[in-house]
Parts: structure tokens; C-alpha cells; sequence
């Protein structure tokens, strides 16, 4: 039996390279690439200041007027930092909040980007967010901070 085995040709392996798992993979990481880049940079907006739009200037006595109101267009810009939030050159404790958030509210263009910094926290935005809702400001748009 032996010798018959012995006998028999020896087929050759074929080593073939398939690209369908290759292209499957790439396919893979071209999607995962544009679902997580960012069209818009906020890096790259043109922040202006000027005297309208300012959502802390319709409080009056308790809280100082800052000189200049961080403005995008129609929206005002509000800076989240770690239990406080900082628009104008000021920062606003959290307590403060619900006054800043009635007068974004009372402002002809009641929009607001909030600007989360590296150091603040989950909390600190949904606190923000949620003084917004119930002040009645519905356009709120998020936008991340530069990182540190």
C-alpha cells in the first residue's frame, strides 16, 4: 500500500493573495474616518466683539457689564469652564446661571455656542443646557474646545 500512495502525483499549493478582505477593511476605515472628522473647524471661526447680542447686559446691578460681548453672527458665545461659564472677558459662577440664561433668552437672536473647555466637565455642560432650556433659548449648538 505504500508503494501506491508513494506513487501518486503531489499536487502543488497555490498561494493566491485575495483582496476582498483587503478592500473590506479599507472600506471599514474610510467610513469610520468621515463619520469622525469634523466638516467645520470651529478652530477656524472668526470671533468678533461687539455691543449687540450680549446676553449678560439685560442684567442690571448685580452683575457688571462687560466691555466686550463675544459675538458669532447672531449667536453669543459662552465658554464652559469647570462650575463656571465665561462670555465678555467675564466669568460667571454657576449661580449666576439662571439670570445669564434669562437674558440670552431676552435677546432679539436668541442662540447660544457653548465652548467646552478641557476642563470642564459633563455635568458643567448639561447644567448649562439645562439652564438654557428652562430660560426658553432652544438654539444651542456645541462646539469643543482647543485642547491643552
Amino acid at each position: 500500500m505504500a508503494s501506491i500512495i508513494g506513487s501518486l502525483p503531489r499536487r502543488q499549493r497555490e498561494y493566491r493573495f485575495r483582496l476582498t478582505p483587503l478592500a473590506d477593511a479599507m472600506f471599514q476605515l474610510l467610513i469610520f474616518f468621515m463619520l469622525s472628522s469634523g466638516l467645520n473647524p470651529y478652530s477656524m471661526l472668526t470671533i468678533g466683539s461687539g455691543e449687540g447680542g450680549d446676553p449678560s447686559a439685560a442684567i442690571a446691578g448685580e452683575i457688571e457689564q462687560p466691555q466686550q460681548t463675544a459675538v458669532l453672527g447672531d449667536a453669543a458665545v459662552w465658554n464652559v469652564a469647570r462650575d463656571a461659564v465665561m462670555t465678555g472677558g467675564q466669568r460667571f459662577a454657576f449661580e449666576d446661571l439662571p439670570r445669564l440664561a434669562e437674558a440670552a433668552a431676552g435677546t432679539d437672536a436668541s442662540r447660544v455656542i457653548l465652548i467646552a473647555n478641557s476642563e470642564a466637565r459633563v455635568q458643567d455642560v448639561a447644567t448649562v443646557l439645562e439652564a438654557l432650556t428652562v430660560a426658553g433659548v432652544l438654539a444651542v449648538q456645541l462646539a469643543p474646545g482647543a485642547p491643552s
